[in-house]
């Protein structure tokens, strides 16, 4: 099977760089399923081929799709930490480093609303690490070479906000700890789509994939067909799998009320197609900074499934494989018109990350369950309460020994689980005392102006 290397050729004003956009959705419906054609073939089709022209829910028998977006977003910015931010970081590092639990405790950065962990690692060009559940960001030292900022928003954010107001949001963070000198430059962009159907994923094989790419893989868990890549390592990328399966692996039990509004029924099976884009093609499109990304999503979904990969049905009696017909399900995904409501955003989000109560529960139920088992206890009742004394006195005993209370020895703990969850700002003890101060001196003066 040959490859092509990774090429393209752009040009247009400001704004849109495809200005052949048109012409090759065009080209994507001439190939995809007519209306009386039906995915799983052999069937008689009911309903119609998604248009541009029609809502992002549209159903057919045997193709739904349930949201499109954006899952990955990476941005750069040019600019300079402010000294004493620096410093903070650095001091706050070697907190994250220290080997008491205590001090561990104390690697938090708070700015605008964000309780950010301090990690204790980086690297040698960015140095200093800041994450919690909607940004990881990345910050170096002071140079000219390199980009102040590098952030990951993470893809949960992303389904509850729009790429722009996320934008905004970092922005603000950014500017509260240096001078930004350029606006956001993509360096990785991640499109997707979620769809419903009935077509057997691993009827195909690999010479069925038409591309640019190379390095094709078909993947399975367990006897299981889990997915397809294409050009996984390069500059560009992309995935075909089951999301349910990946999903109840990651645990965003958050998309399921997504899916549900794009019209998923429980029991149907959720496949995901996603692109990567590196800041090396989205150059090569003249695509650099954040809104003329933006304003270019149609483009690029084009050119990923038009030029750069389709999937199609073999014909073998013709060696030309670029006049082979396009899969009537490839029809269906490259003709997603980006310029529409990719679907609801989720309602509610907290810039956390902490394991859902069934986790936690779960952990909690073994260690009962292992301190029964080991004291042959059944009796539910005798067996909660004994374990309740018994670990009372656990935590006295172990407090001791560090010089601590019960009380001091678990909220220690608890300290170090919330710097990781991003749930509770940590404050040193001499930090405790100033603000107590200052609290107990307004609430004198309060007092003595008969307020």
């Amino acid at each position: 099977m040959s490859h092509q290397s990774d090429s393209s050729n752009s040009s247009g004003k400001s704004g849109n760089v495809f200005p052949d956009t048109g012409a090759v959705r065009q080209n994507a419906r001439m190939h995809a399923p007519r209306a009386t054609d039906d995915l799983s073939r052999g069937e008689d089709a009911k309903g119609s081929l998604p248009t541009n022209r029609e809502p992002y829910n549209c159903i057919t028998r045997s193709f739904k799709l349930l949201r499109f977006g954006i899952d990955s977003l990476y941005l750069s910015y040019q600019g300079d930490l402010f000294p004493e931010v620096q410093d903070r970081l650095a001091k706050l590092k070697q907190l994250a480093q220290n080997p008491e639990a205590d001090q561990q405790a104390l690697a938090q950065y708070s700015v605008a609303g964000h309780i950010f962990e301090v990690k204790d690692k980086g690297s040698s060009v960015f140095p200093y690490v800041l994450e919690d559940g909607a940004f990881r960001i990345q910050l170096s030292r002071a140079s000219k070479q390199l980009p102040m900022a590098y952030v990951k928003l993470s893809s949960r954010y992303l389904s509850s906000v729009t790429p722009q107001q996320a934008e905004e949001e970092l922005r603000g963070i950014l500017n509260e700890i240096g001078t930004l000198t350029d606006s956001a430059h993509v360096s990785r962009l991640d499109m997707f789509a979620d769809f419903v159907s009935n077509e057997d994923m691993e009827s195909w094989g690999r010479e069925a994939w038409v591309t640019r790419g190379k390095n094709i893989a078909a993947y399975a868990v367990a006897e299981q067909f889990t997915g397809w890549t294409v050009g996984l390592g390069g500059i560009m990328a992309c995935r075909l799998y089951n999301k349910l399966l990946e999903v109840a692996e990651s645990g965003r039990d958050d998309l399921f009320p997504l899916w549900q509004a794009g019209g998923w029924n429980v029991g149907e099976s959720i496949w995901r197609i996603e692109f990567q884009f590196r800041r090396e093609v989205l150059g090569q499109h003249g695509l650099v900074d954040l809104p003329k990304v933006m304003a270019n999503l149609s483009g690029l979904w084009s050119y990923a499934t038009t030029e750069w990969l389709r999937l199609t049905i073999p014909n073998y009696d013709d060696q030309t494989r670029s006049r082979w017909p396009v899969h009537p399900l490839w029809g269906y995904l490259s003709s997603i018109d980006w310029e529409t409501d990719g679907g609801p955003l989720a309602r509610s989000f907290t810039a956390t990350r902490i394991p859902a109560d069934k986790r936690i529960f779960a952990l909690g139920a073994s260690s009962i369950a292992s301190y029964m088992a080991k004291h042959g206890i059944t009796d539910y009742s005798e067996g909660l309460d004994r374990y309740l004394f018994d670990l009372y006195n656990h935590l006295q005993t172990s407090g001791q020994f560090m010089g601590l209370s019960g009380e001091g020895f678990l909220l220690e703990k608890v300290r170090v689980r919330a710097k990781g969850f991003n749930t509770i700002l940590n404050l040193s003890a001499e930090e405790e005392k100033r603000q107590a101060l200052e609290r107990a001196t307004a609430a004198y003066r309060k007092a003595s102006s008969g307020d």
